[in-house]
């Protein structure tokens, strides 16, 4: 077993935990994402505190896909594995602010709004909704298409730790997500709309076909280590 192995194992497994995080993470969001009125409501914010915990989750996955795979990719280029680190930190920094955001539509909701603050409360959670929607076009709307996709698959190409075929698929793939996200940004089309989903498709296919193809390469790739050391003990034994 060396550590390249483990290295490219622990790396599919995070990129396998960033589809575990984000997409239920999303989902558990919807009440404060869909309803203008959530900061007026009383009912449970259990779901949406379990969202931005996952979110902290994806953080985690997303530097750690970094700083797991660095030590390898340096060797292929030091210029471009230290831009894929400086990618993932400011695509995790801008997680992290829309995660405090609708943290704080949160704590406005359950300490409630004084006589006559209903309309100052709506104005500044929409506000933070808001914001929310920024930090996602920003982050994994347009720094990860640089990061993940172009950034990634060039270093993969050059390292030749996945077939090239895929690595140009990431490399063409993370383009269309930061086009797309100039595309949403400069008014063409709404961030949840058609063409933006068919832009998006094939960084998440790229991303999918990392965690699984990293994951198996390093479970192979430490059976066979281990293989080699168990059959050099026993030339060494006989």
């Amino acid at each position: 077993m060396t550590p390249d192995h483990r290295r490219v194992f622990l790396a599919g497994v995070l990129f396998l935990l960033t589809f575990a995080t984000s997409i239920p993470g999303a989902l558990l969001y919807g009440p404060v994402l869909n309803d203008p009125a959530f900061v007026l409501g009383t009912g449970p914010t259990a779901p949406v505190l379990a969202g931005a915990l996952l979110e902290v989750g994806l953080i985690v996955a997303n530097l750690g896909t970094a700083l797991v795979l660095y030590p390898t990719l340096r060797r292929t280029s030091p210029s471009l594995a230290l831009g894929y680190v400086v990618a993932r930190v400011m695509e995790s920094a801008l997680i992290a602010v829309g995660i405090l955001s609708l943290l704080t539509v949160v704590t406005l909701r359950q300490e409630g709004t004084a006589d006559g603050g209903a309309g100052a409360a709506l104005v500044v959670s929409q506000a933070l909704v808001a914001l929310h929607g920024w930090t996602f076009l920003l982050g994994p709307g347009f720094v990860v298409g640089l990061g993940n996709g172009l950034i990634l698959g060039a270093l993969l190409y050059r390292a030749r730790l996945v077939p090239r075929g895929w690595a140009v698929l990431g490399m063409i793939a993370g383009p269309l997500v930061s086009l797309s996200g100039v595309a949403v940004l400069l008014g063409a089309y709404d961030q949840v709309s058609p063409w933006s989903a068919l832009l998006t498709l094939p960084e998440v296919v790229w991303e999918l076909f990392l965690g699984v193809y990293l994951t198996l390469r390093g479970v192979v790739g430490m059976r066979r280590a281990a293989a080699e050391v168990g059959a050099l003990r026993d030339r060494a034994t006989s």
